[in-house]
C-alpha cells in the first residue's frame, strides 16, 4: 500500500487535470499529541472530494465544512486547531493537543499541474526537494535539498516544506525480528518489501499491506531502492545478509543496517572487505550492530531499536554514516 501522502498528491493531480481548484493543506507543527506528523498532507476540492489526513478525525470534517462555505478563498492561510473556540465547537485533538496547518488554494492550470507533478516525482523516487511557500502572496518554488532534517521549517514570511521520496523499508530475510519490523514500519506509513529466497518462509509471512518476494534480497534491492529507502538484513545468515549489504551500498538508500552482535559485526566487516570488495566508505554506511542501543534482547525490542534508528536518521537526529563499529546488540531470542 503506497504511503498516504503519495496517494493524496496523485488524487490532487487528477482533480487539477480535470480543471478543479485544489486546496492543499500541510501540517506545519503539532503541540501535544497528534496522529499526523509535520509535513502530512490533505488535498480537497470545494465539492467535498478529499484525500489524506491532518489528524485522523473531526479536524478534517471541520475543514471541509469551512471550505464548502467559501472560508478559504484567500490563501495562503494559517489555521490553528485545538484552541478554546474549537473545543466549544466540539473539535478536540488527543490529549488537548494543537495543530497548525498551512492552507493553499491552487487554481487550475499548467502551473498547478507542474507543481503537483514535481512533488509526486520526488515521492516516487526523484532527488529530494525543498518547497518554499511565501506567506505573503502564496508563491511556491522548489529547490534542491539533501532530504534529511526537519520536514517543516518556519519563518515569519515563509515556510519550507521538505520533500523526500516516500519512505520505504526493504527487509532482507525473514526472521522473528523481520515480522515486528514490518509491523512497526507499516504503522509508521513505510512502504514495506520483504524478500527471502525461501518460498515456505514467504508463504507464512502474513503481515498486512506488505509485499513479500521469494527472491534473494540482493536481486531485489538494486531496482527497489531510492533516496528514501532503508535496507535492513535480519537473518544472521551471511549468504543472505552479506549479499544484501554488498548491493545496498551501491544504492542511494539513506539507511543500511545488518543484525548481529559487536563481534559478529566486526567479522562481517572484515569479510565484506575481503570477499565483497567494500571499502572503508562503504563499511561506514552500514549500521553494525543495527539499531539504537536500548539494551534490546527480544525480537520485538530489536525491531523497535531498528525502526527508532531509521526514523532518527531520516529526521537528521542521527548521522547517516557510522565511522566505526560501536555498541552492543544482543542476539534475539529464537523460538524453540
Amino acid at each position: 500500500m503506497p504511503p498516504l501522502d503519495l496517494i493524496t498528491l496523485e488524487r490532487a493531480l487528477e482533480w487539477a487535470r480535470r480543471g478543479e481548484t485544489v486546496w492543499l493543506c500541510s501540517v506545519l507543527s503539532t503541540y501535544g499529541s497528534s496522529p499526523r506528523p509535520p509535513g502530512a498532507l490533505l488535498a480537497a476540492t470545494q465539492g467535498g472530494e478529499h484525500s489524506g489526513s491532518l489528524s485522523g478525525g473531526c479536524v478534517e470534517d471541520d475543514f471541509l465544512a469551512r471550505l464548502a462555505a467559501g472560508e478559504f478563498d484567500a490563501t495562503p492561510r494559517l489555521v490553528r486547531y485545538g484552541a478554546d473556540d474549537d473545543r466549544e465547537r466540539g473539535i478536540r485533538l488527543p490529549c488537548g493537543g494543537q495543530l497548525d496547518v498551512l492552507v493553499e488554494r491552487l487554481a487550475p492550470g499548467t502551473a498547478t499541474e507542474a507543481l503537483i507533478s514535481a512533488m509526486l516525482d520526488v515521492l516516487r523516487g526523484a532527488p529530494p526537494r525543498l518547497r518554499e511557500v511565501s506567506l505573503i502572496d502564496g508563491e511556491s518554488r522548489l529547490v534542491d535539498d539533501a532530504g534529511l532534517g526537519p520536514r517543516v521549517e518556519r519563518a515569519p514570511d515563509h515556510v519550507r516544506l521538505r520533500l523526500a521520496p516516500a519512505h520505504r523499508l526493504i527487509i532482507a530475510g525473514i526472521s522473528p525480528v523481520s515480522r515486528y519490523c514490518a509491523q512497526f514500519a507499516r504503522a509508521l506509513d513505510f512502504d514495506v518489501i520483504v524478500c527471502d529466497p525461501r518460498a515456505d518462509m514467504c508463504h507464512d509471512f502474513d503481515v498486512a499491506d506488505v509485499r513479500v518476494i521469494d527472491q534473494l534480497p540482493s536481486s531485489v534491492i538494486p531496482g527497489a531502492s531510492h533516496g528514501g529507502t532503508a535496507v535492513v538484513a535480519l537473518t544472521h545468515d551471511p549468504r543472505i545478509d552479506d549479499l544484501a549489504m554488498i548491493e545496498a551500498v551501491r544504492t542511494p538508500a539513506f539507511y543500511i543496517g545488518v543484525m548481529g552482535s559487536r563481534q559478529t559485526s566486526a567479522a562481517r566487516a572484515e569479510r565484506l572487505r575481503r570477499s565483497g570488495g567494500l571499502g572503508d566508505e562503504d563499511i561506514a554506511r552500514l549500521r553494525m550492530p543495527i539499531g539504537l542501543d536500548i539494551g534490546s534482547r527480544t525480537p520485538a525490542e530489536i525491531a523497535l531499536a531498528v525502526m527508532a534508528d531509521i526514523v532518527a536518521t531520516q529526521r537528521g537526529s542521527r548521522p547517516a554514516t557510522a565511522p566505526h563499529i560501536t555498541g552492543r546488540q544482543a542476539e534475539p531470542i529464537r523460538p524453540r
